[in-house]
């Protein structure tokens, strides 16, 4: 007989893209998982009385919102999700914290180091408080991503040498496509670089378990302006024939050395990300290399990992095709018989898994915040890099941290 489950309110903040997606795994998660916390949808929230009233009946939200603020103080709710853009993070969560609510935010963590230090201060606060907050960096969830973890931490490849990453896609290879509000830098923070760069980042640092120290970085932006979309675009309500400046980079390009824990040898690293790449939608794609073997993944194979094991006969050597359905890969057992795949979605069913069960068994969920403000400090030492013409930068450490070292250049690369 199964236990009976703790009921907590949901709150979330935002209805676009993430709404979308969080709406399905908050729905999901607790009706294939075991979970100790059932998670009632009570309130979505969003500016727009009839949008969120739309969202809401399509989504499966019980009441909605227009104020925010309102919400996170209420006494009903235990839950708050933030799925806004990026200006408007710092500001919730740290109401929410100091209401006692339980905090899940989409990524990047903020569009500062400093407004992310403030948060994580909060975070910290709050998790001595038994409050709970983690940041979204859900292809962290994708089975064939935490196997590939697997593997790196049961030295399947020895020694981590090399890393690769790139994050693709071609949604702003038309300059004639609309202003929205990820390419004004006031409200998305930065551009390719903090929107699918720090998913490359966290994936890279998350198989090695190694840490960014230093990073060599350009930005680039190839259409300076377009047309403005007007009402509801994030910006003022100006006509479609109008165009505004395109104030994020369109493409970031940086290399990285990576720091180890302990002795450990660290390792390079190589990241792209780009929204000009045609022919690829959302392409992620990151590859691992040891002193014994590799791995390999690709988003749009996202139930395969590649796996070379430089370990046998000459005979045999070549990359091997995992297939990752088996119940014995990470989060794989709650789903469907061997062979059948999952998909985009679900990672996001295995975020909304695992910070319930973080909130259930009273521990820090993860990631943490403050592993969302190292990330922070990376994106942060990119773009100083880039201004100063590539110079090696390597980011600030964060409070408590051994590792890293405050903001310097310390040469052009070659």
């Amino acid at each position: 007989m199964t236990a009976p489950r703790t009921t907590l309110n949901v709150a979330m903040i935002g209805h676009g893209f993430m709404g979308a997606a969080h709406s399905q795994a908050w729905r999901t998660a607790p009706r294939f998982y075991d979970l100790a916390i059932e998670p009632r949808m009570h309130t979505l929230v969003g500016r727009d009385p009839e949008r969120v009233a739309a969202a809401a009946d399509k989504f499966g939200w019980d009441n909605t919102d227009t104020d925010w603020r309102r919400v996170v103080e209420s006494d009903d709710i235990d839950i708050v999700d933030i799925g806004t853009p990026g200006d408007t993070h710092a500001e919730i969560a740290l109401a929410a914290l100091a209401a006692g609510k339980h905090v899940m935010c989409e990524k990047p963590l903020a569009n500062s180091v400093a407004d992310a230090e403030r948060m994580t201060a909060a975070a910290a606060d709050a998790d001595a408080r038994g409050v709970r907050s983690m940041v979204g960096f859900s292809y962290r969830r994708v089975p064939a991503v935490a196997f590939a973890r697997q593997l790196v931490a049961d030295g399947r490849i020895g020694e981590v040498r090399q890393a690769r990453a790139q994050y693709l896609q071609d949604w702003l290879a038309d300059a004639e496509a609309p202003l929205t509000w990820r390419l004004n830098k006031e409200l998305a923070g930065s551009g390719s670089l903090g929107d699918i760069g720090a998913h490359a980042i966290d994936l890279v640092q998350y198989i090695t378990a190694q840490s960014v120290a230093e990073v060599s970085g350009i930005l680039h932006t190839f259409v300076t302006e377009r047309p403005l979309l007007g009402e509801g675009s994030g910006l003022s309500g100006t006509a479609s024939t109008e165009r505004g400046p395109v104030t994020v980079d369109d493409v970031a390009l940086f290399t990285a050395r990576l720091e180890a824990p302990g002795a450990a040898p660290a390792a390079l690293a190589t990241f792209e990300a780009t929204r000009f790449a045609t022919g690829r939608k959302n392409a992620v794609r990151v590859e691992i290399n040891g002193s014994l073997g590799s791995v390999a993944f690709d988003l749009e194979r996202m139930n395969e990992l590649d796996f070379y094991d430089a370990t046998l006969p000459a005979t045999e050597l070549g990359f091997r095709r995992i297939l990752v359905t088996e119940p014995e890969h990470p989060y794989m057992a709650a789903w469907w018989p061997t062979g059948h795949t999952i998909g985009y979605e679900h990672a996001f069913s295995h975020q909304v898994r695992d910070f319930l069960t973080s909130i259930a068994e009273g521990r820090p969920a993860e990631p943490s915040f403050s592993e969302g403000l190292q990330i922070q400090r990376v994106l942060d030492a990119i773009e100083t890099s880039a201004g100063a013409g590539s110079a090696w930068t390597a980011p600030e450490p964060a409070p408590g941290s051994t590792t890293g070292a405050p903001v310097t250049t310390t040469g052009v690369t070659e």
